[in-house]
């Protein structure tokens, strides 16, 4: 993991937060987040209060980030129909090529995607490391913060995470 968090501070110098910030603390309010999906709808947590929301930070060069893609998944159909949402935000670099990486690795996945360098608003910030997965509540509060060198993401955890949540 740490392997890759030194690649995503290369690659993408000056979009960590810094150090003692933290956009998303658990038991704290969600920080705004409006993004366009490949589709061209307009993901606006927000405008999500009421529903379970998954925010979760990945990009196409990481693998542990594709590894937990079919978990995201199965739980996004499992759930969906109950009000869970999830959104994959990729902090893919500038190139049109990042781009239809990106759009071409979410067809496998039935979850929507959007590019973060898009996001008209995003109060998360830019992640230090990748993969990180929040779990928001319907009443827009941070309950969980998923990494895989602190909690990994896995089907049966996320699901156990999202269940009690959802009405």
């Amino acid at each position: 993991m740490l392997r890759f968090a030194l690649i995503a501070a290369i690659l993408l110098p000056g979009l960590a937060p810094p150090a003692s910030a933290s956009a998303a603390d658990i038991g704290a309010a969600a920080p705004p987040l409006v993004a366009k999906e490949f589709d061209g709808s307009t993901f606006d947590l927000g405008a999500l209060r009421g529903k379970v929301v998954v925010v979760n930070f990945w990009a196409t060069w990481c693998p542990p980030c594709r590894q937990e893609m079919p978990a995201l998944d199965a739980v996004y159909r499992r759930y969906h129909g109950r009000g869970l949402e999830i959104i994959g935000l990729t902090v893919a670099g500038t190139r049109a090529r990042d781009r239809t990486e990106a759009v071409e690795a979410m067809r496998s996945v039935s979850y929507p995607g959007a590019m973060l360098r898009d996001a008209e608003v995003n109060g998360f910030g830019s992640p230090g490391a990748l993969p990180v997965t929040y779990v928001v509540d319907g009443d827009g509060v941070v309950r969980a913060r998923l990494t895989p060198d602190e909690t990994p993401l896995t089907e049966d955890g996320l699901a156990s995470l999202v269940s009690p949540l959802l009405p």
